[in-house]
């Protein structure tokens, strides 16, 4: 066994990196056990309901434990790493910790199972969990550093028990091992909701970690073991509303939605039932952009830049809400107020393998079209690796969808949560078209605009998408109306 004598274990726990989020996905370690670490060293790679993000250490240490295994969703403010830092050992966490560790070399293992709180401390809360039924031996017969382990894991002596908990007789459904049932305080509150017990779920998670699924599961099978040991509560629903009665595994598979592609589509679901959408569309010949385009593409002043259509499409967006600035705004149901904002912050919507996310360009309005490249390329690179931040998708004003990229010619967004309006981008293809009183072949798109109509009517609506049009049909509007 080794000790401590110079130093002490510092826990870091997972921090609220977005606004207000109340948990994350651990997605990587970067780190293990024995590794040493230094103030500001990424440690982590975890997912928010937002975006992934890097978890930096806050001190210079050793690695001593990783508290969970990658693909664990943790809580905000759960410790997640425990790191042995030098010089003022803390001395009240030492004896426990060697107490833990002696239980541990002594006592035999329970399959399956590893002590994962090493290093927290004994509790110090006077409230005791109940004990869980047939599960709890008498208090006398633990032996003191089963004691000791049985506290850190958050079930220390039995209570008296409650009068409204009976104790169940017959035997328990499942083999008893005398371990808590790993489970996430989400997962148990789920099961106490459905009269589930823990101790009889099978487990699917890494190092066996029972899930909402797993719970959801118990609760849609049968319980063979009613007939034998019957309940003196009231039994639980025969199944979940959202819990599956049958699943071929041979042909569907079931991907849980969490994450990113979790808070998006709880995002969608509240903006297409909230605001009154309103979508209309103009073709347009883009013949004259797409020529500008390569001309900017050969210009010294774009070296190094990502130029393409995208970015003049921008710009004629940003001069139409010149043109037209009440078309940016928001509308405040509380205050039943129209927020008119003067500054664009311009969403750009980006497919990534966790889902769509919408980062922003902050003050698009006052960038020039070098600067407003520079912006886009910045953004699309970042996003495409992961690492867009909670903040750079904060308080965008209108935002820029190109199905287009797919081959797709049109569609009908749904409007950014928050913002009034949003303009899809459909492919740019040759297309017949009459150009000076003959039909020629011409790049051809089609621009597709849905507003918030509580606050955008049909004249300010078609103004802006007309002037996006106009420019895209004669960018030198780009000068003349800038």
């Amino acid at each position: 066994m080794t000790t401590m004598t110079d130093s002490s274990v510092r826990e870091f726990k997972m921090p609220d990196v977005g606004e207000g989020l109340t948990e994350a996905e651990i997605l990587k370690w970067y780190v293990q056990p024995g590794d040493t670490v230094t103030d500001g060293q990424v440690v982590c790679e975890v997912e928010t309901a937002k975006a992934a993000v890097e978890l930096p250490i806050p001190y210079d240490g050793v690695v001593r434990e990783l508290h969970f295994p990658e693909g664990t969703t943790v809580d905000v403010g759960t410790s997640i790493i425990a790191v042995a830092v030098g010089d003022g050992a803390a001395a009240a966490a030492e004896p426990v910790q060697e107490a833990v560790q002696e239980a541990v070399a002594e006592e035999p293992k329970p399959e399956g199972r590893q002590p994962v709180l090493v290093g927290y401390g004994v509790s110090t809360s006077s409230t005791k969990r109940r004990p869980r039924k047939g599960a709890e031996a008498p208090a006398a017969a633990q032996t003191p550093t089963a004691a000791i382990q049985a506290e850190l894991n958050g079930h220390g002596p039995a209570a008296p028990a409650a009068p409204a908990a009976p104790a169940a007789p017959a035997a328990p459904a499942a083999p008893v091992t005398g371990d808590r049932p790993l489970a996430k305080p989400p997962v148990r509150k789920l099961a106490k909701d459905l009269g589930v017990d823990l101790a009889t779920v099978v487990p699917s998670g890494p190092d066996g970690i029972i899930t909402r699924e797993d719970v959801h599961a118990a609760v849609a099978a049968p319980e063979p073991a009613q007939a034998a040991a019957p309940r003196s509560e009231p039994a639980a629903p025969a199944a979940s509303p959202s819990a599956p009665t049958s699943y071929d595994t041979t042909r569907e598979t079931r991907i849980p939605v969490k994450g990113v592609r979790k808070a998006t589509a709880a995002a969608m679901v509240g903006s297409a039932f909230t605001a009154p959408h309103v979508t209309e569309f103009v073709t347009v010949d883009v013949t004259r952009t797409m020529k500008l385009v390569e001309e900017l593409k050969q210009d010294k002043e774009y070296t190094g830049l990502r130029v393409n259509p995208l970015l003049l499409i921008a710009k004629a967006l940003l001069v139409a809400i010149k043109r037209n600035p009440d078309i940016n705004a928001s509308w405040d149901e509380a205050a039943q107020e129209i927020v008119v904002k003067h500054y664009v912050n311009l969403g750009i919507a980006a497919a990534t393998p966790r889902g769509l996310i919408v980062p922003n360009i902050k003050d698009a309005h006052a960038q020039t079209l070098p600067q407003l490249a520079g912006s886009l390329g910045e953004l699309v690179s970042t996003a495409r690796e992961g690492k867009t931040s909670p903040a750079a998708m904060q308080g965008g004003t209108v935002t820029i969808t190109n199905v287009g990229v797919f081959g797709v010619d049109t569609g009908t967004p749904i409007l950014n949560p928050g913002e009034s309006a949003i303009l899809a981008v459909g492919a740019i293809k040759l297309q017949p078209w009459v150009h000076k009183g003959k039909v020629k072949p011409r790049q051809v798109t089609t621009l597709a605009l849905s507003f918030d109509h509580r606050l955008v009517d049909g004249e300010l609506g078609s103004k802006v998408l007309a002037d996006v049009a106009a420019v895209l049909e004669q960018p030198k509007r780009l000068i003349s109306w800038a």
